[in-house]
């Protein structure tokens, strides 16, 4: 059943295997950078503890995809081919993130103030709570 699912996708969508290499090829470039720039300006404030590193690649990345989708919503100047690759690929290796706070900002936008606090709420709560339980999962019973 799954191999017939994954046939009938690439005969919906004949460039699914470009899009594909393309979100591959993205992700890749996009998680070095987060390394080497988290890297960076954590080297660069070498007394704090406190993660500048991973703060900046989120803010970077937030207003990335916040001038790429407005770019493509409202000039159409981004192909689909170079949205995918940008913003589903290169940011989405860089930083979940800033799928996360353009999704809000869709929501609120769209005035639905419920959901973009919920999903605000929810994602940050739940979160936490994984990367917690994970933690705690591997190092007590691991």
């Amino acid at each position: 059943v799954k191999n017939e699912r994954l046939v009938t996708s690439f005969a919906r969508d004949p460039n699914l295997v470009t899009k594909l290499l393309l979100v591959g090829l993205g992700g890749f470039v996009g998680s070095i950078a987060r390394y080497v720039l988290s890297g960076a300006v954590q080297q660069w404030l070498q007394n704090s503890s406190f993660p500048y590193g991973t703060m900046a690649v989120n803010i970077i990345g937030c207003f990335a995809i916040g001038c790429l989708n407005g770019l493509a919503e409202s000039r159409q100047i981004i192909s689909p081919e170079i949205r995918v690759f940008l913003v589903v690929g290169l940011l989405g290796g860089f930083t979940t993130f800033s799928t996360f706070g353009y999704e809000t900002l869709v929501l609120l936008r769209e005035s639905q103030l419920i959901s973009a606090l919920a999903n605000v709420a929810f994602q940050i709560t739940f979160g936490l709570i994984s990367v917690w339980s994970g933690y705690v999962l591997v190092s007590r019973y691991l």
